[in-house]
């Protein structure tokens, strides 16, 4: 045993515990000051314990915001998708350590935070350096108010610096939709394109992209005119693409199908069909929907880039691939 405990007062207990040896082999403590029963401060310095066994454990008194948010990027790096852990390491790195990185944890104030947006807004964009839209900084506050949740929860700090700072308010976007009329030249100027299937999906049914390009054959039944989504596809910078698992229970969903969606659907599935026998052994068989030429999985970004090309030349106006999702809410 390393550590010790000594009552301080009514319900209030000290904690001594040893830590490594420094570099000149000199012998180094610590103490904390809990409060709660002596069995509660005995848990506590349990816990400790086994942190410095781990090598996990982190004086809050040294620790600076840079190392902190590395260590809670690590520990959410399995609670979040893989796409959504680059945004967060990107901003972390980008942006919130830049600023703040070199501030140790327990002194980072609500000053600090609003100082750090202020500047944002005014000159935080890297290479321009002019201002970031309010709903970027937001996006930075979501990111940095969950990190320091996180450390209150790990005792690192007894508050949450940035619950006391104001974030920027976004402008509401309107919703961008095609009307009726402006739908109806959006899929007769797209038959027979490479897009057509894409568009038709995200236009009749108001599926998201990734779940356009992750849709597989065995998740349409054309005679009953439904479709599951059961995946999503997304792209990310160091693993490339992948398959997952939907996000909620909720976007696990079964679809109806417009007669329409079945006619070209099932037109779409005979002319695959001549192309993998034509191809033969180079085709990639996958089972998916919507392909490329040989039957490989389509790139996110292309789709997005190549609708907007696409638009670009009708007579309509220049909406994004996800707003197709909103055409079909409407």
């Amino acid at each position: 045993m390393r550590g010790s405990i000594k009552k301080r007062g009514k319900n209030s207990w000290r904690l001594t515990f040893d830590l490594d040896r420094d570099h000149t082999g000199k012998r180094q403590q610590k103490t904390f000051t809990v409060r709660g029963t002596k069995k509660e401060a005995e848990a506590e310095l349990s816990r400790k314990l086994a942190e410095i066994e781990s090598g996990g454990f982190v004086d809050p008194g040294n620790i600076k915001v840079a190392e902190y948010l590395n260590r809670w990027l690590k520990h959410v790096e399995t609670k979040t998708s893989a796409k959504t852990h680059e945004r967060y390491s990107e901003i972390v790195r980008l942006a919130i350590a830049p600023a703040l990185g070199t501030i140790k944890l327990a002194k980072l104030t609500p000053m600090h935070i609003q100082a750090f947006y202020g500047e944002a807004l005014t000159s935080g964009h890297i290479k321009r350096k002019t201002g970031l839209s309010a709903r970027t900084v937001l996006h930075y506050h979501r990111i940095l108010f969950q990190a320091l949740k996180q450390a209150v929860r790990w005792r690192l700090l007894s508050n949450n610096p940035a619950d006391a700072v104001e974030p920027p308010v976004p402008e509401q976007k309107e919703m961008v939709a095609l009307d009726e009329d402006q739908t109806a030249t959006l899929i007769e100027e797209v038959k027979g394109h490479a897009l057509y299937i894409p568009v038709l999906l995200a236009v009749t049914t108001g599926v998201r992209r990734g779940e356009v390009l992750a849709l597989r054959w065995c998740d349409v039944d054309l005679d009953r005119a439904t479709l599951s989504i059961t995946q999503t596809l997304e792209k990310t910078r160091e693993g490339g693409l992948r398959f997952k698992q939907p996000k909620t229970k909720k976007s696990r969903r079964s679809i109806s199908l417009p007669s329409m969606t079945v006619d070209s659907l099932r037109k779409h599935r005979a002319k695959q069909a001549e192309l993998y026998l034509s191809l033969g052994v180079g085709w990639n068989e996958q089972g998916l929907v919507c392909t490329k030429l040989a039957g490989q999985t389509i790139n996110p970004n292309s789709l997005t880039s190549g609708f907007a090309n696409f638009v670009a030349r009708l007579d309509i106006p220049k909406v994004r691939f996800h707003d197709l999702r909103h055409t079909h809410a409407t």
